[in-house]
């Protein structure tokens, strides 16, 4: 029994983990009528200052590609909106005391009748993709999204993650505008 209580917090830990974990949000000008972007490309002198892998940025363009050609949008050489994006990651510490078993009385002390406790650490990536959308002819920033969420290190998960943060932040675009 006591076994089966020290893995409850692990085991927590993984299901949350296995859930969708990328928090999205965004922001655009809302002086700005989106209906008339129909062309995109990626503004190389930017992108080429991110700070991954080469084998990551594919992964992002190929997602952004995917993501934009269900949008209805096209890659052009004279586009309507330059794509460009940027990444930031951190490591993170989840510190987590578990106390299992049922003790005798209260207030602080040594109490011969607990069990004991677990103390468990959780170390993983967090990482920040922030994609930016900027009209081409006024040279300005139009829509932004961000997302935050677990990075993975396995090469065969790296796809489906990267995927995930790309769809889920451009599922905000275009914005629906209130009036």
């Amino acid at each position: 029994m006591k076994k089966t209580l020290k893995f409850i917090p692990l085991l927590l830990l993984f299901v949350l983990a296995s859930c969708s974990s990328v928090r999205v949000n965004s922001d655009y000008d809302k002086n700005v009528s989106f209906d008339g972007y129909k062309t995109y490309a990626y503004h190389k002198s930017g992108i080429d200052k991110v700070e991954i892998s080469d084998l990551d940025k594919k992964r992002i363009l190929r997602s952004i590609d995917e993501v934009m050609a269900a949008k209805g949008l096209t890659k052009s050489e004279n586009p309507d909106l330059m794509i460009n994006f940027f990444t930031k990651e951190r490591e993170q510490v989840d510190v987590n005391q578990f106390n299992a078993g049922w003790g005798y009385g209260w207030g602080w002390g040594w109490n011969p009748w607990m069990w004991g406790g677990n103390t468990s650490v959780y170390r993983y990536t967090e990482g920040t993709l922030t994609i930016d959308f900027i009209d081409n002819k006024k040279k300005e920033l139009v829509w932004q999204g961000m997302g935050e969420g677990v990075l993975t290190k396995c090469a065969e998960k790296k796809d489906e993650n990267i995927k995930e943060f790309v769809t889920k932040i451009l599922e905000q675009y275009p914005p629906v505008v209130k009036k």
